[in-house]
């Protein structure tokens, strides 16, 4: 692409408004995407002095009245500016559709790299470096987790109480929505929700929660260290625990019953064992992990309605099935729900 042209941006107007409302930015920029990004268009600028920012903004149609929250992400990014999480700088927020057709904010650009596949680990991580980035990786969880949300001035980014009740309800209605589409019903899909209502633990002080925290929304740095967390725009407030199975549900142990995907960030040589990992967080936090597999099959479960949703709408025509594996994506649904059942059965 060009470097004067960015999909869903006016380019003249953009960098006027920049010129205008964020320091140290000079246009003319070059502009280039970066990947990743849920589909929010991001960019690289490069100012005539050789400063760099990145500008984010949502994709371009009608989106669901939630979905690409910018102003969220703004807000996010803003107030742990000056806690020790690792985040992009908060340069420049812009609510004025009438630039570009959408809010946009602009962002520091982070030396760093997102992971997304084994590949790209093995590339930019040295395996001596692996175990550093491993505890960097909870280390960051758990300072996030530390932060009260009304000290520092998101108390109101959502409902602080019952927030995997609510999960569960809107994760089963999506199930039960879905099981015509998909033509495919699962009686554990049904138990297991039965059982995670039933012995639900005491949620306690509620936190930020990123609500998709892994590497390939973290920048790890030259240093094989997190530089920035990234993509925000579905945080809320709840329950840490919650945040911190999911984040382990990508990292391996040997004795697993089910393997992670071959080509996962985290299956290579060199990463210290889950449970290493969650007992660095334990220490770090002072919580109490005697339910934590609760909440690993609560995100198995999870993952499991997830899928089943987008499999339906592949089974009902509604998106395009070329390229896709539409049998492997069943597989991975009984494959979350047999990970959410050894995760209860742990318990038992």
């Amino acid at each position: 692409m060009n470097k004067r042209e960015a999909q869903g941006y006016d380019i003249p107007a953009v960098e006027n408004w920049i010129s205008q409302n964020v320091d140290g930015l000079t246009p003319p920029f070059e502009w280039t995407q970066l990947e990743g990004g849920h589909s929010n268009l991001t960019y690289q600028i490069d100012d005539v002095n050789g400063k760099q920012a990145v500008i984010r903004r949502p994709p371009m149609g009608e989106l669901l009245p939630k979905a690409h929250d910018m102003g969220r992400e703004w807000s996010i990014i803003s107030a742990l500016g000056p806690t020790n999480v690792p985040i992009p700088a908060a340069l420049g927020f812009c609510e004025d559709p009438g630039v570009t057709g959408a809010w946009f904010y602009v962002m520091g650009l982070i030396d760093g790299r997102p992971l997304y596949s084994a590949e790209e680990t093995l590339d930019w991580v040295p395996e001596a470096k692996r175990e550093a980035l491993a505890f960097s990786f909870f280390d960051v969880l758990a300072d996030l987790h530390s932060l009260d949300p009304d000290e520092i001035g998101l108390s109101d980014l959502g409902k602080k109480e019952n927030y995997v009740g609510r999960q569960l309800k809107t994760w089963y209605r999506s199930w039960n929505s879905s099981i015509d589409m998909a033509q495919f019903d699962d009686p554990r899909a049904h138990e297991l929700q039965q059982y995670f209502l039933d012995h639900m633990p005491d949620q306690g002080m509620a936190r930020l929660v990123h609500g998709d925290y892994g590497l390939h929304n973290c920048l790890t740095g030259p240093d094989a260290k997190i530089a920035a967390v990234v993509d925000w725009e579905i945080s809320t407030l709840g329950d840490p625990l919650a945040d911190l199975a999911y984040a382990l549900n990508i990292w391996p142990q040997p004795d697993d019953e089910i393997p992670l995907k071959p080509d996962a960030a985290t299956n290579v040589p060199g990463f210290p064992p889950r449970y290493q990992l969650a007992q660095r967080y334990a220490d770090r936090t002072g919580r109490s992990l005697e339910k934590l597999d609760y909440y690993v099959g609560f995100n198995r479960w999870k993952t499991a309605a997830i899928l089943h949703g987008v499999y339906g709408r592949y089974m009902a025509g509604q998106k395009s099935t070329e390229g896709v594996d539409v049998e492997e994506l069943r597989e991975r649904i009984e494959t979350a729900l047999l990970q959410a059942e050894h995760a209860v059965n742990r318990l038992r």
